[in-house]
This record gives C-alpha cells, sequence and structure tokens, in this order.
C-alpha cells in the first residue's frame, strides 16, 4: 500500500483554494489575509506563511499576480488569464494543484 505524503497533500490542496478565492473575488482579486480566512474554514491549521509560500508558487506557474510584496504588509493577489483558465477547467491542470475532477 502507497504511503500518502499529508504535507504534500495539503500544500496542493492549498494552491487550489487560493485560485477559487482569487476566482470569487474577480476582477478586485483578495488579500493574503482574505485568503487564509477563506481557507481556514477548510484546512483550520493553515498559516499565513503557508498561503504566501503557496502564492508564490501559483505566481512562479504563471497563474496569479502579486503586488505590495515588497513595501506592504499585506499582499495582494489577483488571477492571471492562465489562472482564470485553470480555475474554470477550460485547460489541462499540470500536478501540483489539487484540481478536483470535472464532474459535469
Amino acid at each position: 500500500m502507497a504511503e500518502i505524503d499529508i504535507e504534500k497533500a495539503k500544500r496542493s490542496q492549498m494552491r487550489w483554494l487560493i485560485l477559487e478565492t482569487l476566482n470569487a473575488a474577480r476582477p478586485i482579486g483578495a488579500s493574503d489575509r482574505t485568503i487564509l480566512t477563506a481557507i481556514q474554514g477548510i484546512i483550520a491549521d493553515a498559516t499565513l506563511l503557508e498561503i504566501r509560500r503557496e502564492m508564490d508558487y501559483l505566481e512562479d506557474r504563471g497563474l496569479i499576480k502579486i503586488e505590495g510584496r515588497e513595501i506592504q504588509p499585506n499582499w495582494h493577489a489577483e488571477l492571471t488569464h492562465h489562472g482564470v483558465d485553470v480555475a474554470e477547467y477550460t485547460v489541462e491542470c499540470r500536478p501540483g494543484i489539487a484540481r478536483p475532477k470535472k464532474w459535469w
């Protein structure tokens, strides 16, 4: 039986939840603290550091853009056009993001 890497699964799920939160917040986007609050409803032990780490990952993949990283205590993020496509299931989702299978 294969072992499940709980931390890896948590990171993947957080990435999907960040995309979902930002999709719901379009076109304005959301702060890192707003994203954290939304995610803590599902992953109660999520921290701001974890959220920022996964936001950074998603930015590196071109799915979100982050503003205020250097000048403000809060980050603000928005989906890129590719991030919208992933959130709306119009393009393939590469590994690393726990996007549920499309059921409709």
